[in-house]
């Protein structure tokens, strides 16, 4: 890629041509939160600002999380030009790259104005070797494995990562913020606004918030010292904290944490953080091939076999059968 290229977050006008690489295994929001907020850009600004078409490796439909295809139309040619690529990746993306799907992403770059990964999609920017020096994100499952795997970046646990001609996302959600950031950038903000509207999306993030374990999202009447006690618990999933520390961080009584955590969620707060441990093991066995001591030591537990009682309890079988199965 030219590294030094003027980037497609500036303001002009010019019709900009994105390839949309789709993979099997991505999520179909994941798609739509990069796609449709083009399409009601031009529908806003009233002509063709953004010119994007849609590729899968094989040139066949690409079968999205939910079961459902996404239509493309042909298969990825790295000769095509473009001046966005956009790789969209999902469950198994990163165990499922080829040797020629990495050059021909490695021959795109070369040649386009920016090259983006979204969710899953950002290990096919790291294995074409496009974040050697540059800062990245990809989604919070994955933040340490991705990190191991390319300890060349920056890894940050951003929503979305903006590097020169490289940006990496966090999820659906950041990629709608990436999107109305590209789109307030390049148009200005009327349109951007415009387009938030049509999708009646009124939430207001940096690129730097931090992607959370727990999305409160916009939850009616919920109390503030429960969103700060559930951070608290996402950020301390290792070393867990007892009740008592993370009420006195809150600001109560550990009494009154724990009726707020019944009246907000049904279930005590010592409840609440050992489903949210068990509930990140749980990701852990299933989607990656990480040692059962070192799940065990990633989410809180002091030995392996404390952590597979458990497991076992929560969920009805130990996390060595359920892997296996």
């Amino acid at each position: 890629m030219k590294s030094e290229m003027p980037t497609i977050f500036l303001a002009e006008r010019s019709p900009v041509k994105v390839t949309l690489l789709v993979l099997s295994g991505s999520s179909l929001m994941c798609v739509a939160s990069a796609v449709d907020p083009l399409r009601a850009a031009n529908r806003v600004a009233g002509e063709t600002m953004f010119d994007w078409k849609t590729v899968s490796v094989d040139g066949q439909p690409a079968i999205t999380t939910s079961g459902l295809p996404i239509a493309v139309g042909g298969r990825f040619e790295p000769s095509e030009k473009t001046d966005v690529l956009v790789l969209i990746g999902g469950f198994g993306t990163r165990d499922h790259v080829s040797p020629g799907l990495t050059a021909g992403i490695r021959q795109v770059a070369k040649a386009a104005r920016a090259c983006g990964g979204v969710e899953a999609g950002t290990w096919l920017l790291g294995r074409a070797g496009l974040l050697e020096g540059r800062k990245a994100t990809t989604h919070w499952e994955d933040m340490e494995d991705f990190a191991a795997a390319f300890p060349g970046a920056d890894v940050r646990p951003d929503r979305y990562v903006i590097d020169g001609p490289v940006f990496t996302t966090g999820g659906a959600s950041p990629t709608f913020d990436l999107m109305l950031h590209l789109i307030r950038t390049r148009l200005g903000m009327a349109v951007a606004l415009d387009v938030a509207s049509v999708f009646i999306y009124d939430q207001a993030n940096a690129a730097t918030d931090a992607q959370p374990l727990v999305s409160l999202g916009r939850l009616d009447g919920y109390d503030p010292r429960l969103a700060q006690a559930i951070r608290l618990m996402e950020a301390h999933v290792d070393e867990p904290l007892t009740i008592a520390a993370i009420a006195k961080r809150t600001g109560v009584t550990a009494r009154a944490l724990e009726m707020i955590f019944r009246k907000s969620i049904g279930e005590t707060p010592g409840a609440y953080y050992l489903r949210l441990r068990l509930n990140a093991a749980r990701r852990l066995v299933l989607d990656t091939r990480v040692a059962m001591a070192d799940i065990a030591a990633r989410t809180g537990f002091s030995s392996a076999a404390a952590f597979s009682r458990a497991f076992s309890k929560t969920f009805g079988e130990a996390p060595v059968r359920l892997r296996r199965r």
